[in-house]
């Protein structure tokens, strides 16, 4: 009987971390706001993430000292690839779509990583079980997505915009591989050394991009005050911040439910984008975000642990 309880009382615990992730999506809504922010005020896309991740970094290492190295060399090789993909690959491949495209597209295109993690998941963890709610809400969110990237496509399809939207698809899949990895080091490191090697690794692997593309923009700039605020809230918020909670979440709800979650970023960045930059959003966006948030409801009604 007290086994019994003590599960029920965990999973009663859950919505805590349901919130969280909610909260930091919705975050992550105004960064692709805060990124093209930054690029107008004449930072390179590589250089904002570098930038990011260095301020990240040092904000995180008093919370994660001490231990430098993961215990094994194979965990170390997969803290490399977090770090990569989760990191340099993702942002700063989102970070040039958002200078090819609308900040929009680009946040509805990124919100499919959910289920690029659903399909790899069951591609290599054969036990886990996609429920009927799951691939239903899934599926309602995508035309949801579908939607609104339809609607919100006010302006003529150039080549700039394929090719945004184009790398706006592969930050997704990055993103989707990541979440997978973190499950797995989740369960033999704490979050807040998961977190610090990401930004880590994402550092250093984003170091290679200043050989085709030498850093450009006068540090001076730095202390006005357009581009520190942006700065300090993609690196402090969105990154500190984010990533440790995310990764905690992770954990907890596991890496398709929490993904599932990601689907209601666009709407945050729809609000943001109109706010800041003056992307317009027609009656089909707003029933494809209708649309996003049932998805997401129903797809956590029965869920799924990866």
């Amino acid at each position: 009987m007290r086994k019994h309880g003590s599960s029920s009382s965990e999973g009663g615990g859950m919505w805590y971390y349901h919130v969280i992730a909610f909260i930091i999506v919705t975050i992550w809504g105004g960064t692709l706001v805060s990124s093209k922010l930054l690029i107008q005020a004449g930072m390179a896309e590589h250089e904002i993430f570098i930038a990011r991740a260095l301020i990240a970094y040092v904000a995180i290492w008093p919370f994660a000292p001490g231990k430098l190295w993961a215990r094994t060399w194979r965990d170390e090789l997969l803290f490399l690839f977090i770090g990569m993909l989760g990191g340099s690959l993702y942002f700063i491949l989102e970070n040039f779509a958002v200078g090819l495209t609308l900040v929009n597209n680009v946040s509805f295109i990124v919100s499919l990583s959910p289920l690029i993690t659903v399909f790899l998941a069951r591609l290599f963890w054969k036990g886990m079980r996609l429920s009927t709610m799951l691939l239903t809400g899934s599926a309602i969110a995508v035309v949801g997505v579908g939607l609104i990237i339809y609607g919100g496509q006010t302006d003529s399809c150039g080549q700039d915009n394929l090719w945004g939207d184009i790398l706006a698809l592969l930050s997704a899949l990055c993103f989707g591989i990541y979440s997978l990895l973190v499950k797995v080091l989740g369960k033999g490191y704490s979050s807040t050394f998961i977190t610090r090697k990401l930004f880590a690794y994402g550092f250093l692997t984003a170091l290679p991009w200043l050989l085709a593309m030498p850093w450009q923009f006068e540090f001076a700039r730095f202390l006005q005050a357009d581009v520190l605020f942006n700065l300090l809230f993609l690196a402090l918020v969105a990154s500190f911040g984010c990533f440790l909670m995310w990764n905690v979440t992770v954990g907890k709800l596991g890496a398709v439910v929490t993904s599932n979650y990601i689907y209601v970023s666009p709407i945050a960045t729809v609000v943001i984008s109109y706010l800041f930059l003056g992307e317009q959003m027609c009656l089909l966006a707003y029933i494809g975000s209708a649309a996003v948030l049932l998805g997401v409801i129903i797809a956590n009604k029965d869920m799924c642990d990866c």
